[in-house]
């Protein structure tokens, strides 16, 4: 075995879970990368991931890999840059127990992560959630659920993995009704509930029932949803919402369009950012300011405030007939 294979193993059992306590989705993530990197390079090298050594993850390798990341998988930029940066980290965690490798590993750590453009992001009208929050069939135990967890997430705003994870005790309904969640960086957030959101949920967990460390929306057989179940499920509502609101059709509605929405209607409302911030459980106040560049309305009643320019209309005149044609091409 090479020194590679117990170098990775101490990596993910030693630093990310030991000394890091690093979280399941960030252990996940991790292995994934190096699960990819791994058997690229045992195709490319010709070795069992196992007999790989650092001397076959050169930067070339790495940069061909972050390259195949793209153009054979479809990856997005920002998927590529997830990869290197977790193969950055166990590079330097390397570097303290294989100083032998310290050139090899320091033009890895020098690959640099690629810019890309931001895309505007997506986010629902008040009429566009009106029609999916319609859409689930209340005749049906699903339609019900389904309800119930679209009012909460358009409300809310939580991610889908905050979601599925709530339990039945995560949720309080009477006085300064809110819902409880172990979110992103550990971070534990309560959220305020509307009157609406907590009728919804109230008569949801009337027909729930359970014990308090059930899943608050669980499957037919009493498991918690998977987060690809939420994005089916929330697939399909779209589907029966866009017969009744045709707009719909141009969006890709994912369950992270659903916290988009939640974030533009509490900035439409005039609730600052840093308070959004800490609402959607950002870690910083800059990760809110994508709203603000998304909602034109804003940027109109911007412009209304301001004074326009005292300058008339002019027009430019060619001062000869040839250029005059040019001009007129």
């Amino acid at each position: 075995m090479s020194t590679l294979a117990p170098t990775l193993e101490a990596f993910f059992t030693q630093r990310l879970v030991a000394q890091r306590d690093a979280s399941p989705r960030t252990i996940s993530a991790y292995r994934d990368a190096w699960r990819l990197l791994l058997t690229f390079a045992r195709d490319r090298v010709g070795k069992a991931p196992s007999q790989l050594d650092f001397a076959d993850l050169d930067a070339g390798l790495v940069s061909t890999f972050l390259t195949s990341l793209e153009a054979e998988r479809g990856n997005s930029t920002s998927t590529r840059n997830a990869r290197l940066t977790a193969i950055r980290s166990l590079f330097r965690y390397a570097a303290t127990l294989h100083p032998e490798h310290a050139g090899l590993i320091m033009r890895v750590l020098a690959i640099p992560s690629k810019r890309h453009d931001q895309t505007m992001i997506c986010f629902l009208n008040p009429n566009e959630v009106d029609a999916l929050l319609a859409a689930p069939d209340l005749d049906t135990w699903h339609g019900r659920r389904d309800h119930a967890l679209l009012t909460l997430a358009v409300q809310t705003g939580l991610r889908v993995s905050e979601l599925t994870n709530l339990t039945i005790s995560d949720i309080h309904l009477g006085t300064g009704a809110n819902v409880h969640c172990f979110g992103k960086g550990r971070k534990n957030r309560v959220t305020p509930l509307t009157s609406q959101t907590v009728a919804v949920s109230k008569a949801w967990l009337r027909e729930r029932a359970g014990n308090p460390a059930d899943p608050l929306f669980p499957t037919r057989r009493g498991r918690p949803l998977s987060t690809d179940a939420v994005a089916w499920l929330l697939a399909k509502h779209v589907a029966n919402a866009t017969q009744r609101c045709p707009t719909l059709a141009a969006k890709n509605v994912t369950p992270h369009v659903l916290r988009h929405t939640a974030a533009m209607r509490l900035l439409q409302a005039g609730v600052d950012t840093s308070v959004i911030a800490l609402w959607l459980g950002h870690e910083s106040v800059e990760t809110t300011q994508i709203y603000l560049h998304a909602d034109l309305a804003l940027k109109e009643q911007a412009l209304a405030r301001t004074t326009p320019p005292g300058t008339a209309p002019g027009r430019y005149r060619p001062p000869d007939k040839l250029l005059a044609f040019l001009e007129d091409l």
